[in-house]
C-alpha cells in the first residue's frame, strides 16, 4: 500500500511544469488524533501542486499529548476534484505518513477527505477529517501564489 503512494507522489513530481507555472501554498493549521494517548497540535503547511489536480504538502506542528510536549509532521499528497474553482468550496483526498514525537514515538499512514475555500483563489479556509494516528481532524488556513497564466482560467 505504501508503496502505491509512493508510485503515485513520484509519477506527480515527473510531471512537473516549470518552476514559473507551479502553485505554491503557505499556511496555518491544527491537527488533532483521538487516540491513547490523544495529540494537539499548532503549526506551519507548504505545499505546491505539480500538476492542476496533484498537491503535495508538508506539515509541522507542535502541541501537548498525555500532559506532555509533543509533535508531529507530515508529508501527504493531494487529488483535487475542483482546483480552479475561484468562489465556494473545493473537494480534495489526501493521503501519505505522519511521524509523532512525545509520549508516544510513532509513524502512521494518513487518509483525509478536506474540504477548502476558494482553492483557485489567492487565500482559504480548510477542514479534513479522516484517520492516521487514531481519528484525525484538521483546520487551517492557506495562502497561495499563482503563475501569471492562472488569472486566465475562468
Amino acid at each position: 500500500m505504501a508503496l502505491r503512494w509512493l508510485s503515485a507522489v513520484a509519477a506527480l513530481a515527473a510531471a512537473t511544469p516549470a518552476g514559473a507555472q507551479q502553485v505554491k501554498e503557505l499556511g496555518i493549521q491544527a491537527i488533532g488524533t483521538l487516540s491513547d494517548p490523544a495529540l494537539a497540535v499548532g503549526g506551519v503547511y507548504a505545499a505546491w501542486r505539480p500538476s492542476s489536480r496533484g498537491r503535495i504538502s508538508a506539515a509541522f506542528g507542535l502541541g501537548g499529548s498525555d500532559g506532555d510536549t509533543a509533535w508531529r509532521g507530515e508529508l501527504l499528497g493531494h487529488f483535487l476534484l475542483a482546483p480552479g474553482r475561484k468562489r465556494g468550496p473545493g473537494v480534495y483526498l489526501a493521503g501519505g505518513v505522519a511521524v509523532v514525537g512525545g509520549p508516544a514515538d510513532r509513524g502512521y499512514l494518513v487518509l483525509a477527505a478536506g474540504i477548502e475555500g476558494r482553492p483557485g483563489g489567492p487565500s482559504g479556509w480548510f477542514a479534513e477529517a479522516g484517520v492516521g494516528g487514531g481519528a484525525r481532524l484538521a483546520a487551517g488556513y492557506r495562502w497561495r501564489w499563482f503563475p501569471d497564466w492562472w488569472r486566465l482560467v475562468p
